[in-house]
């Protein structure tokens, strides 16, 4: 009864991060772990819990979605499904003990990512369109892809990032490809976990439910709370998740 409760918490808050700024997954995994689940099916079981909040923020921009330079809305579906297949099949391919190693740097890159979020994209803004030869947008968006279907923390970040980097400039076109191709690469991941057996899905269905609901309160709780308390407080779950991580490999 406890597991459920601190599951349904994790996944409540988790849904509300995400719709707020991002980092979802520091507190779905960390929460799925400390439960008993081994850490390859907590990565795979946290990625379907959060796959409906991904989806219907990808609806809501729906009318705002634009390609940007070097990529047309059809390579970049085919990119982020083939991308986000291919990291859920390497995770699939992961010992346990592997994973739990990675597992605690991985949070810290991802907490460092979104740490650094505003200077990146900053940094993306000023570097202009100038690299966004065809080739370089869709070997940018494969590898981002892997990297989401393989662990998902920090995804929105570097999905920004590349957005920017490409010539991206409409805030609201970035969120919508941001929720769309993190829709589409999760969803291919869930496909390929739940045929590689790694999903729990009495946790992972209780977990969609929590989150979808924290997500519709989050967005409406982001109007009252200051951005950067939220940025804090996120950035400082990611640290205290890695150093429990560390603590236990």
């Amino acid at each position: 009864m406890l597991d459920t409760l601190w599951l349904l918490i994790a996944a409540l808050l988790a849904g509300a991060l995400n719709a707020v700024a991002g980092g979802g997954s520091f507190l779905t995994l960390p929460a799925l772990v400390f439960t008993g689940v081994p850490p390859v099916l907590a990565n795979a079981t946290g990625t379907v819990a959060l796959l409906p909040g991904y989806m219907a923020a990808a609806w809501g921009f729906r009318h705002n979605m634009q390609a940007p330079p070097g990529l047309s809305m059809g390579r970049m579906v085919v990119v982020s499904l083939a991308g986000g297949a291919l990291g859920a099949g390497l995770l699939l391919l992961t010992p346990e003990a592997t994973f739990s190693r990675i597992v605690p740097w991985l949070l810290l890159v991802a907490t460092a990512l979104f740490a650094l979020a505003p200077q990146l994209r900053q940094w993306a803004g000023a570097s202009g369109a100038a690299s966004a030869s065809p080739v370089r947008a869709v070997l940018g968006l494969l590898a981002v892809a892997i990297y989401g279907g393989y662990f998902n923390g920090g995804l929105g970040i570097l999905l920004l990032a590349l957005l920017g980097l490409l010539g991206q400039t409409q805030l609201h076109a970035m969120n919508g490809l941001k929720n769309l191709v993190s829709a589409l690469l999760s969803a291919i991941a869930v496909g390929v976990y739940a045929v590689g057996g790694v999903v729990q899905w009495p946790q992972a269905l209780l977990m969609m439910v929590a989150a979808t609901l924290g997500g519709y309160g989050g967005a409406r709780l982001a109007q009252h709370v200051p951005a950067h308390w939220l940025r804090a407080g996120i950035v400082a779950t990611g640290l205290v998740m890695a150093v429990l991580f560390f603590l236990r490999s």
